[in-house]
């Protein structure tokens, strides 16, 4: 593609520091590793950071170090990449659905609720709900802050104390954004990053695991490096593990983004402020929004296709955007729709109307660091050009044709 999706930005800062890493000599488990950690965490403003080699094995040591197994259950969204529900899965817990706010696109708390009340039984001896089918506890809340957009934080805790649920905040997507004057990340028992090249910072591939926990932050350190002691004395091995290191060249890596990741957030607002102007009286497209009290940090730009072909025309966008070299990608399948899920019945008890809504009809259009200005107006008049186009009259009768013969 001529104008890609997304694109790291590296520059002489990161060269500099990984190759100051190569030329250490310590390459794992080194002094990178230590100091990207105790950045980071000051920088979301946790006690406690343990890198990962990914976003998805961030998030599955926060299901594992809090004790969350095969006869649990995990309230979220199905309007996520599937790492947010494979982490359970792992573990042998299973999602229980709640649809999202069709605005906002995050767990919609009024609908977690509902969920909660309709499909479930108050334990009031164990302080717990229990699924009336099945029997399985309801052991957390794990709220994905999507496209970077804060979730309502405040009622989600609410309904967290109230039913005596953990907390994991999947901001995988969303470094830097704040709900309420502090950082996400914060909020939960315990929290997952993640630094893919398209997100607003990377180290190629890794994740980050925060909490104010200890304990947490001791298990995610064993657990990460083959289940070896706290004490990381050589093969002495207290648990099972896996190998979700991340080395110190990645860590390298981190640091120099790290430092950069206020610049990146502001160039990144400024991108979504100039898309917003030049898109914004387009009837056919929603607007990514905002919400009160929060700072979003901006992770890809999505828009959404209007009207009852919503689908068909953000197809018909997307194929048209790629014949002139402009990336283009739909944002989310929904989680319980994908084949996999559907093979193993990981279907929702009610249906999620929004969430198959917002899985149809999104759409992420390109947007990096170092995009122009140049780059920006040549997509949004594409955008324009190809919607002005679909709604022609000869457009028109072409669809009402082809479908009457598909009839």
């Amino acid at each position: 593609m001529r104008i890609p999706l997304s694109k790291p930005d590296i520059g002489e800062r990161e060269i500099r520091y990984v190759t100051q890493a190569l030329r250490s000599g310590q390459l794992s488990l080194g002094p990178a590793v230590e100091e990207f950690e105790r950045r980071f965490a000051a920088y979301v403003g946790t006690r406690f950071a343990v890198a990962t080699n990914s976003g998805t094995s961030a998030l599955h040591l926060c299901v594992k170090a809090l004790g969350i197994g095969s006869e649990d259950d995990v309230l979220t969204t199905a309007f996520s990449f599937p790492a947010s529900v494979n982490c359970l899965l792992y573990e042998g817990a299973r999602p229980a659905f709640a649809d999202v706010d069709p605005v906002t696109l995050n767990l919609d708390p009024v609908e977690a609720r509902r969920v909660l009340m309709r499909e479930y039984s108050r334990d009031s001896l164990q302080r717990c709900a229990v699924h009336r089918r099945s029997g399985r506890t309801l052991k957390a809340i794990l709220p994905v802050h999507v496209f970077g957009l804060p979730c309502e934080m405040g009622p989600i805790l609410e309904i967290a104390e109230e039913f005596n649920l953990l907390v994991i905040e999947d901001a995988c997507e969303a470094i830097g954004a704040e709900w309420r004057g502090r950082r996400l990340g914060t909020f939960g028992d315990a929290a997952a990053f993640a630094f893919y090249p398209n997100k607003q910072m990377t180290t190629a591939e890794g994740g980050m695991v925060v909490t104010d926990n200890p304990e947490i932050a001791s298990r995610c350190r064993s657990l990460r490096n083959q289940g070896r002691g706290e004490d990381g004395e050589w093969l002495l091995h207290v648990r099972l593990g896996y190998n979700y290191r991340l080395s110190d060249l990645h860590c390298a890596l981190g640091l120099a983004q790290l430092e950069r990741l206020n610049d990146f957030l502001l160039v990144r607002e400024r991108l979504a402020a100039l898309y917003a102007d030049r898109l914004g009286t387009i009837p056919e497209i929603a607007l990514p929004c905002g919400i009160e009290n929060a700072r979003r940090s901006w992770f890809v730009y999505p828009i959404r296709l209007r009207g009852p072909e919503a689908g068909l025309l953000r197809d018909h966008l997307m194929a048209e955007l790629k014949k002139r070299g402009i990336a283009s990608r739909p944002y989310f399948a929904a989680i319980h729709r994908q084949p996999y899920f559907r093979q193993i019945q990981l279907l929702s008890d009610h249906p999620l109307p929004y969430t198959d809504a917002a899985s149809q009809s999104c759409l992420a259009l390109p947007f990096f660091p170092s995009m122009t200005e140049e780059q920006l107006n040549e997509v949004c008049a594409a955008v324009h050009e190809i919607l002005d186009a679909a709604r022609s009259p000869a457009t028109v009768r072409g669809k009402e044709a082809a479908r009457a013969a598909g009839a």
